[in-house]
């Protein structure tokens, strides 16, 4: 997999957080991608000889297309040669740029050609003359800059101020100290978070420390689970298991055996 970062001086690195490019070359192949919780939901754009499959729902996935934030594991099957292309949006992007209400959103995603106002008919044309990768990634960029031409509402900065705490404090903040940061009643961060974001505070910084604890068995950064435990704010070794659990569909000892 490769990871493209935004420059700094790009004007939508408050909306674009990555982006992602996953290939095959084996048109005999078919993979199986485990997509984990992770708080962002995002655009794809996939080249592929067969459609890809989200395999909870067995529904066929367009060539282009927004999907929700993952609070759950999924898995999507691809078969043959492919190329994937994901952005992933920071969590209140999706409504800031199509309108759409993020809790429906929620590990589903939508034809972009579907979404009203998107006007993605002419962006699927570029993606599918393009002659190589950068080619696509800069016609999604493209695609992206006319819709964030809007103005953005005060208390969509205070959410974005938010989830940049969440993201510092690797989700290790509480609830309280959010609402004492930002100066605004834990009802009204709550409220903020449902319509912008789609799932409350907690929760959101729940996924951000679970993602980094999985980085760090990922790249094999520390060699006890306790160790994990404890430098990521989890009260002790069960809880932990519970929420890896919950957010990556198996164990911790599991995950890392796959790895």
């Amino acid at each position: 997999m490769q990871v493209e970062h935004l420059l700094k001086e790009n004007r939508l690195e408050k909306i674009v957080k990555d982006i992602f490019v996953l290939e095959n070359e084996d048109p005999s192949k078919q993979i199986i991608l485990p997509f984990y919780a992770d708080g962002f939901p995002g655009i794809m754009y996939q080249k592929t000889a067969e459609s890809a499959v989200l395999l909870s729902s067995k529904k066929k996935l367009s060539d282009f297309f927004l999907y929700g934030q993952t609070i759950k594991p999924i898995e999507i099957a691809v078969s043959g040669a492919y190329r994937l292309i994901v952005f992933q949006l920071y969590p209140y992007a999706s409504r800031l740029l199509f309108g759409v209400n993020p809790q429906k959103l929620n590990d589903e995603c939508y034809d972009l050609q579907m979404v009203e106002g998107a006007n993605a008919g002419m962006t699927i044309e570029r993606l599918k003359k393009a002659e190589n990768v950068n080619d696509e990634i800069n016609s999604i960029i493209e695609f992206i800059k006319k819709l964030y031409e809007k103005p953005v509402k005060a208390s969509e900065s205070k959410v974005e101020l938010a989830i940049d705490l969440i993201i510092r404090e690797n989700g290790k903040i509480t609830v309280k100290a959010l609402t004492e940061q930002l100066f605004m009643t834990e009802r009204t961060l709550q409220r903020q978070f449902i319509e912008y974001i789609g799932i409350p505070p907690k929760k959101f910084a729940s996924i951000v420390q679970f993602q980094t604890s999985i980085s760090q068995i990922s790249a094999e950064a520390v060699s006890r689970l306790t160790d994990i435990v404890y430098e990521n704010g989890y009260t002790d070794q069960s809880h932990f298991i519970r929420s890896f659990k919950k957010y990556a569909g198996k164990k911790p000892t599991d995950f890392k055996k796959s790895g």
